[in-house]
């Protein structure tokens, strides 16, 4: 299988694209570790894998908030692998309002600290596994949040903020991990349409349909079939991006993929 025997980390399983990363990594042979914010929002994950790639998940609870959870996360992996192959930082704590005043102080500093300083501490306390991988890359799902462009976006300031520092840490770490043999890599896309894992004809790996929405309408299609500009990019069409790149000799390096909103 393509990706038999790799060792994915995924945070934030419990969003669409998560779960989607989990079930496309799981079906293309690899082993995951999952967490969510609780275990029993990450146990939902593998309950919607049919089949022998069920057993390739493994799921944890982690607030990405606190950072004694993270280090507890990493310390519960590090007793069932010795190494981690692919770290990717996923998980966000969604915060949307116009105005500063849309959202408290506490969930302003509590959106911040997930997102930007969890992607940090994620990397901190799974650095000394990814180090025992013979071909370790982290990737970061940023999205044009991140970007000094204006994409309309509902997220409030503080989530632009968030963002905006997961995007400098990724591209400080890219360049002082790269030596060591670490490859760093980002993705900024736009809303995208996310698919529904729990339907069985989506597997990662380029077969089925795509089923449901994160945001605004889901009108999936069949990979092969020709796509409308005007169509929303799709978890499948991020999914595959990433794992192209995941699959590259180590010699070439994809430092980000940048997506143009619809």
């Amino acid at each position: 299988m393509r990706f038999h025997n790799l060792r994915v980390v995924v945070t934030g399983a419990s969003r669409p694209f998560g779960r989607s990363l989990a079930v496309g990594f799981a079906h293309l042979g690899a082993e995951v570790f999952v967490s969510a914010r609780t275990k029993s929002a990450a146990e939902v994950v593998s309950g919607q894998i049919e089949g022998v790639a069920c057993e390739r998940i493994h799921t944890f609870g982690c607030d990405l908030s606190k950072p004694t959870e993270i280090a507890r996360f990493a310390r519960q992996v590090g007793e069932l692998t010795d190494r981690v192959d692919l770290l990717v930082n996923n998980g966000a704590r969604w915060l949307g309002g116009v105005a500063l005043d849309d959202a408290s102080d506490e969930q302003i500093v509590e959106t911040i600290g997930a997102t930007a300083g969890g992607t940090v501490l994620m990397v901190k306390h799974f650095l000394p596994l990814l180090r025992n991988s013979p071909r370790p890359d982290i990737v970061n799902m940023v999205s044009v949040s991140g970007l000094d462009t204006d994409d309309g976006s509902p997220a409030h300031d503080a989530f632009h903020a968030a963002k905006s520092a997961q995007a400098g840490f990724a591209d400080v770490l890219a360049r002082r991990l790269r030596p060591s043999g670490v490859r760093v890599m980002s993705l900024y896309p736009p809303d995208f349409s996310s698919s529904d894992p729990s339907a069985a004809e989506w597997d990662g790996a380029h077969h089925g349909t795509h089923h449901g929405a994160q945001q605004g309408t889901g009108d999936g299609a069949r990979p092969g079939t020709r796509h409308s500009p005007r169509e929303r990019l799709t978890a499948q069409a991020l999914f595959d991006c990433l794992a192209f790149a995941v699959d590259q000799p180590r010699d070439c390096f994809i430092r980000s993929f940048h997506f143009e909103p619809r």
